[in-house]
């Protein structure tokens, strides 16, 4: 039985698989050519220092952070080859000629749309013990839920049928690690249909954000438990007072900051900052919601993210009296809400223009509820000026931004709205510059959304 040489043994990945195959080969000569029971030891893993000049590769560096041992790495392996060289794994396709069907002891399944092989936790354990019944059975506990390669979202265990045996389950590895591993880039989730959140970055820094000192110093609180959190829990021994995950809410009017602060923590401690579509997480059936909130915290439970719910009033509010069976089942979810984010290791803001409409029982268990407040004019007038005289466009020389910022009460989110209707209006005519009654246009129009109205 032979097994095809990988094209070039260069690159940290070639040598990887070079070494599944030198194992496959080792494990299919041991059962099916000398039968089956001795435990010869596999061959080792590649080494995975940097080469003589010092090249960077992404696989090697990823290999070398996660600090997996040999068995884990061979697992690894196993479930990256269907994505990077299917070819490896066609031996476990082949049919025994006794029964005229595959080998049991292989496990794993030939894809549908995929026509290779799909390894399973039983093609694992074969992998790593052959037909010895002790050290197959040693051998599961890798894939317990608690051990890192499962607990970490590296490995996924798909039982396609729950009421097989366990080692049915087929490996499936993470598109996050799968990205990770050949590019040394993170994975960017994208919204769809099994992913309720969309990923949410800014251009912006905290020189852009204005705000008042007692929000920042607040904000700052944030900050200093991203970068300390795991000196407090672990290095002070804080781990059996404190819960390992941060909540907080961001309340205060429309424009006011609260997105632009989740995007900016995220930036600079290196976090990916999801907000949450609540149009797909929130539905009319009962228990449906908990389910697709299940599925979002399970898939964000290990990786690091920061969660932004807006408008959270939607999910997260008040209850009501139990008075039909539609009320207890929204007051069951809110408990269940409650249970998901005390479980949650992570950052979770939820965000809500008026606080008042949030239920009390999750403001109690928020290490931190900040008020965004609406600017003064002292913070208008540095908004104007940021935003209308740092571009690159002609402006009227009767625009007196000290006025507008006094007379005017607009949050940022409503003067970035001015800015793209007074250009917008500026950009079409000859001269190209934008006039004083292009801005006032585009203050009525914001007015116009609240309700209110200014005489031309």
């Amino acid at each position: 039985m032979s097994i095809g040489e990988p094209k070039s043994q260069h690159s940290a990945i070639n040598r990887e698989l070079a070494w599944l195959r030198a194992a496959l080969q080792h494990r299919f000569a041991v059962y099916l050519e000398q039968g089956g029971g001795t435990q010869d030891p596999l061959p080792a893993p590649p080494d995975l220092t940097p080469g003589p000049h010092g090249e960077r590769d992404p696989f090697a560096d990823a290999l070398r952070k996660l600090a997996l041992d040999p068995r884990e790495r061979l697992v690894l392996a196993l479930a990256l080859a269907p994505h990077v060289s299917p070819e490896l794994l066609d031996p476990f396709l082949l049919q025994n000629q006794a029964t005229g069907r595959r080998f049991t002891e292989f496990g794993g399944a030939p894809g549908q749309s995929h026509a290779g092989f799909l390894p399973s936790v039983e093609t694992a354990l074969f992998l790593l013990a052959g037909g010895e019944i002790e050290a197959r059975i040693r051998a599961r506990a890798l894939f317990a839920p608690q051990h890192r390669l499962i607990a970490s979202g590296m490995l996924s265990l798909d039982h396609l049928h729950r009421e097989e045996p366990a080692t049915s389950a087929l490996l499936r590895l993470s598109r996050e690690y799968l990205e990770l591993l050949l590019t040394g880039e993170e994975y960017a989730f994208s919204t769809g249909e099994h992913f309720p959140a969309e990923l949410i970055t800014t251009p912006l820094d905290w020189g852009d954000l204005v705000i008042d000192t007692i929000t920042r110093a607040q904000i700052d609180m944030i900050s200093a438990w991203i970068h300390h959190a795991n000196t407090l829990l672990h290095d002070w021994g804080l781990a059996h007072r404190l819960k390992p995950g941060y909540r907080c809410l961001f309340y205060g009017g429309p424009g006011t900051g609260k997105t632009l602060t989740a995007s900016l923590l995220g930036k600079h401690h290196g976090l990916p900052v999801y907000r949450v579509d609540l149009s797909r997480i929130v539905s009319k059936w009962i228990g449906e919601t908990e389910k697709n909130l299940a599925g979002l915290f399970d898939l964000a439970q290990n990786r690091n993210w920061i969660l932004f719910f807006d408008e959270a009033e939607a999910l997260f509010g008040k209850r009501t009296e139990a008075s039909s069976a539609n009320d207890r089942a929204a007051n069951q979810q809110i408990a269940y809400l409650l249970q998901r984010l005390e479980d949650f290791p992570g950052l979770v803001i939820l965000s809500t223009n008026v606080r008042s409409h949030m239920d009390e029982a999750f403001a109690r268990r928020f290490q931190s509820a900040i008020l965004f407040p609406m600017p003064d004019a002292a913070s208008r007038l540095r908004l104007w000026r940021d935003m209308f005289e740092t571009g690159r466009f002609p402006l009227a020389d009767d625009v007196d931004f000290q006025k507008l910022a006094v007379e005017h009460e607009l949050a940022g989110g409503a003067i970035v709205n001015v800015l793209r209707h007074a250009c917008l209006l500026a950009v079409t005519r000859t001269p190209a510059r934008v006039e004083l009654a292009d801005i006032m246009s585009g203050i009525r129009e914001e007015l116009r959304k609240e309700g209110h109205y200014l005489a031309r």
